[in-house]
């Protein structure tokens, strides 16, 4: 049995983490155009840029899904 690949319970669970930083990507992203904070801005940034790591080690991790 090949370990490399993930299960279809891991693929289900690593979608819906995948589907759920995107959502708090784009709402951080979206929500730096109205605070006028600087420090809420600058933490609102990093939480960006934290969340871009995250999606693509997510997608690395997606990519050995079991596709049968």
């Amino acid at each position: 049995m090949d370990q490399e690949k993930l299960t279809f319970h891991e693929t289900m669970e690593t979608h819906e983490i995948l589907n759920f930083k995107t959502v708090c990507l784009l709402k951080s992203k979206m929500m730096q155009g109205v605070v006028f904070d600087q420090d809420l801005k600058a933490l609102m940034e990093k939480d960006v840029k934290q969340s871009i790591r995250d999606i693509k080690e997510l997608q690395n991790l997606y990519s050995k899904a079991r596709t049968h």
